[in-house]
């Protein structure tokens, strides 16, 4: 117990699992949560005077046990016997091995195929924050920089396991950044630019940074450097799989900040069971495929270029369906690349293993010949950068058994023929029985002792067994070794000595076999950057025939990208909707045309329940997967790029924060006016309803004006229950009124689902209540309300002190007493000179010069 407590307290904030013999064991508290999180039985022991809890479990059961307390965001301190017991009379030398946290995790089990396990590392400057992420599965490797809300958005595309941060900034990284993220917190002293320069160009062998392009992000830089110390503290010094650093390029992708990324639900869902974008496009066959598939919707493209790059690339595959099969066969056979290299260089990679990766690049052979012969350049261009690796190939069967087990303590590892002495020792261990056989051939000639034989177990070693009847002819020089009910077992000195030749062939086998597989996954450490590069084009290559097998299942179209600031969609369709449908039942597509002269903001009205929410969602999902190189579910497409993608869609409290629906509503849409460019994609729903009919009508109605008067002129749709605000058309002439439609029958109403020009004047809820099963009563008494407040046309009086505000009359500058003259001074003298921006200036002053408009004769 001295040596688990030195150990322990070393690895203070890790759960300890201690090698005692044949069993992993925990200790104290460790023990307590141990059994709670594994559900195995905690007991106790007195350690002199004090009591001990204590939880354990089989050594064996390592990969079982140990995925399920990482994954309950645990880390874990594997501390193993550094010696064989049997070689020493004093306590057994143990040592921790390795450091297990959820963000530094090679495990099969803990690790999820189709998804990347990233380590996050953050560093606070006065203005800006560095971010650095790092996949130590697969060594991709990347650092950025940037404000809160950039860097809010990366942590949520990248998902990390685990997040560094100094622990002087414990306090401003809580405040900016939800309770979600598992954080650990390093001493102050790693996050300076001269330790992770150091560390970074030491650990590249570099003398600077620029090849790389991160030089001047130096709070990148630290927070890079923070992840490589992290993993020296966690015993991965093996990590030559981490061979370069990539910077995230804000400017390269389409912006879509955290509340967008959350209302599409593009790969996470807060509704339990709900079905994901990703879940319906994600056709790839390999885990590198699923993996690369997920970056692209984080990060869509704004290079027209680029863009087109891609659909070309699926077009091709689209129109070659055997081409685009034949190399899906090959897809099949290929395991996980990235992460099999990675336990190449960890040294970590079993025997079957590598042959999986063997038999995985024999399968890209192929594929590369099929792109060689392409007709379509940028196939060709793959193919040439794909390596063949022959060499590596070669060197592998050779080496190794087919069959070659998951444990090199197996044996039966190294293949026949490969190397003299290991042969030589093989036919001294496994032709034994041909010595034996002849050695009692000869003993039964000479007693005569006919039912003779020659037997082995654990005990004893070898023996022979000689039945009671013929006990009697057993020569003096036999050992008598053990007694049975009907025999009895001897040895000789000739059996002792064959013995102990054959059972050091076989130590001297396993020893060697050690060896050479050692020497064997060392060698193929010169193949990590060969083998990473073909996992990136083989994975390229698998998302773009799975756009290819989507488009065919689906019924997708090839978009048309220009650099105009128009939006037309036609027939389209809401890819995950259409997927949860009946199988007898059609989605309802809808049109959408926006640009910035003439239908720059189309304000949508409908009923409950008609599809007003749907159409705003599927609109900005065909636009994200036109630009991330997707075809598109519409009849046709033509999408002048998006630069940055906006939506406030659906409600959601933040009761954590002490946020109710209509606050979190606010900010979100605060973001999206803060932020909008010319090439910006607004999507507004319901905005406003979170609080009363005037104050939400009079903000929905202001925050329409505001895009409509802005210079930015981003294009949008807003849909609404306020009917009142199809009265902005008459006002402001880039704004157009659509419906979703319905067709009323009786007390029935259908739900049409179909875009056409013009108001709607009634959200029918009362209907979805009644659907919804309320009691007749209430649905009785809330029509009785409903006419007797349309009676009373407070909405109209509303509209009325709207629109006069919107066109005040002519100011008569020599009446000091006018009101107007007024109400202009208050708006002045109300600005605050020092926050306003350039374009909030130039709209403060054109709603002064609207109100201000001649009075109409």
């Amino acid at each position: 117990m001295n040596q688990y407590n030195a150990i322990k307290h070393k690895y203070a904030d890790a759960l300890l699992l201690f090698r005692v013999g044949d069993f992993y064991e925990t200790f104290g508290e460790d023990a307590v949560k141990t059994a709670r999180i594994l559900n195995i039985v905690l007991t106790n022991r007195n350690n002199g005077s004090e009591r001990t809890e204590l939880a354990g479990f089989p050594h064996h059961s390592l990969n079982t046990y140990l995925p399920k307390l990482v994954k309950a965001g645990e880390r874990v301190a594997i501390c193993d016997q550094l010696e064989d017991p049997k070689q020493t009379k004093q306590i057994v030398k143990r040592g921790v091995t390795e450091l297990i946290t959820p963000g530094v995790a090679l495990n099969d089990e803990v690790l999820q195929s189709k998804s990347n396990n990233f380590l996050a590392a953050l560093h606070f400057s006065k203005n800006t924050v560095g971010v650095s992420f790092l996949d130590v599965s697969t060594g991709e490797y990347l650092a950025s920089q940037g404000k809160i809300d950039y860097i809010d958005k990366l942590l949520r595309n990248f998902s990390p396991s685990e997040v560094l941060v100094a622990k002087q900034d414990k306090t401003i990284f809580k405040s900016h950044f939800s309770q979600e993220f598992n954080a650990y917190y390093l001493e102050d002293w790693l996050f300076k630019i001269d330790y992770a320069n150091d560390s970074l160009k030491q650990h590249f062998n570099t003398t600077s940074l620029k090849g790389f392009g991160i030089e001047d992000i130096q709070e990148g830089i630290i927070a890079a450097g923070a992840i490589l110390h992290y993993l020296s503290e966690t015993q991965h010094n093996k990590i030559k799989h981490i061979a370069q650093i990539a910077r995230i390029p804000e400017d390269a992708y389409v912006w879509m900040d955290k509340f967008t990324i959350r209302n599409l639900e593009l790969y996470t869902s807060t509704s339990p069971g709900a079905v994901t974008l990703i879940d319906v496009i994600d056709k790839s066959i390999t885990p590198m495929g699923s993996r690369m598939l997920k970056r692209w919707l984080a990060f869509p493209l704004k290079n027209k270029t680029q863009i087109e790059q891609r659909h070309n690339i699926v077009n091709f595959f689209y129109n070659h369906h055997g081409i685009q099969q034949q190399i899906q066969q090959q897809l099949k056979q290929i395991s996980d690349l990235e992460r099999l290299i990675s336990k190449v260089a960890t040294q970590k990679i079993s025997p079957r293993e590598v042959n999986q990766l063997n038999n995985s690049l024999a399968a890209v052979l192929p594929i590369k010949e099929i792109l060689l012969v392409s007709n379509l350049e940028s196939l060709r261009v793959l193919g040439e950068n794909i390596n063949a690796c022959e060499l590596l190939q070669q060197k592998i069967k050779q080496a190794l058994n087919e069959d070659a087990p998951v444990n090199i303590n197996k044996g039966n590892v190294i293949a026949e023929g490969f190397h003299e002495e290991l042969d030589e020792l093989r036919k001294i261990a496994f032709s034994g029985k041909d010595y034996l056989d002849e050695m009692v051939k000869t003993e039964i000639e000479h007693t005569g002792i006919s039912s003779l034989k020659i037997g082995s177990n654990n005990v004893f070693g070898y023996y022979l067994e000689v039945r009671n009847t013929h006990k009697d002819k057993v020569p003096e020089n036999w050992i008598r070794k053990q007694t049975l009910v009907s025999a009895e077992r001897y040895i000789t000195e000739e059996l002792k000595t064959y013995e102990a030749k054959i059972l050091g062939a076989e130590e001297k086998i396993l020893k060697l076999e050690q060896d050479l597989f050692q020497q064997l996954v060392i060698w193929l450490g010169d193949y990590i950057e060969a083998v990473q590069q073909n996992a990136q084009y083989i994975a390229k290559i698998d998302v773009l025939c799975g756009f290819a097998e989507l488009a065919r299942i689906e019924n997708y179209c090839q978009p048309s990208i220009n650099n105009s600031y128009a939006l037309q969609i036609e027939n389209g369709r809401h890819p995950v909707i259409e997927k949860q449908l009946p199988a007898d039942e059609a989605y309802i597509s809808n049109s959408i045309f926006l640009d910035r002269e003439e239908q720059q903001i189309i304000m949508v009205t409908g009923p409950n329940m008609s599809g007003k929410s749907a159409l705003l969602r599927q609109t900005a999902l065909i636009v994200l997967l036109a630009q991330m190189g997707s075809f598109v579910p519409a009849k046709s497409a033509e999408i002048g790029v998006v630069d940055k993608l906006f939506t406030r869609v659906g409600a959601s409290d933040n009761i954590s924060m002490g946020e109710s629906t209509f606050m979190v509503e606010m900010h979100e849409t605060a973001s999206i006016l803060n932020n909008i460019s010319e090439r910006s994609l607004v999507l507004l729903d319901e905005i406003g309803r979170g609080t009363s009919t005037y104050d939400g009508i009079s903000i929905a109605w202001a925050i329409s004006e505001y895009l409509h008067e802005h210079p930015a002129r981003a294009k949008t749709l807003f849909a609404t229950h306020y009917h009142e605000l199809n009265e902005m058309t008459e006002k402001f002439p880039r704004i157009k009124n659509f419906n979703v439609s319905i067709k009323q029958l009786k007390d029935k109403v259908l739900f049409l689902r179909k875009l056409v020009a013009g108001g709607s004047q009634h959200s029918f809820g009362i209907h979805v209540a009644k659907m919804a099963g309320m009691p007749q009563h209430v649905i009785s008494r809330a029509n009785k309300i409903l006419e007797k407040l349309e009676k009373s046309h407070a909405s109209e009086e509303l509209v009325g002190k709207l629109n006069q505000a919107a066109n005040q009359p002519q100011l008569s500058f020599f009446n000091l007493d006018d009101p107007l003259l007024e109400q202009v001074r208050d708006e002045i003298v109300d600005l605050d000179i020092n926050t306003l921006t350039p374009v909030e200036a130039l709209m403060k002053l054109n709603e002064i010069k609207r109100m201000l408009v001649k009075k109409k004769d």
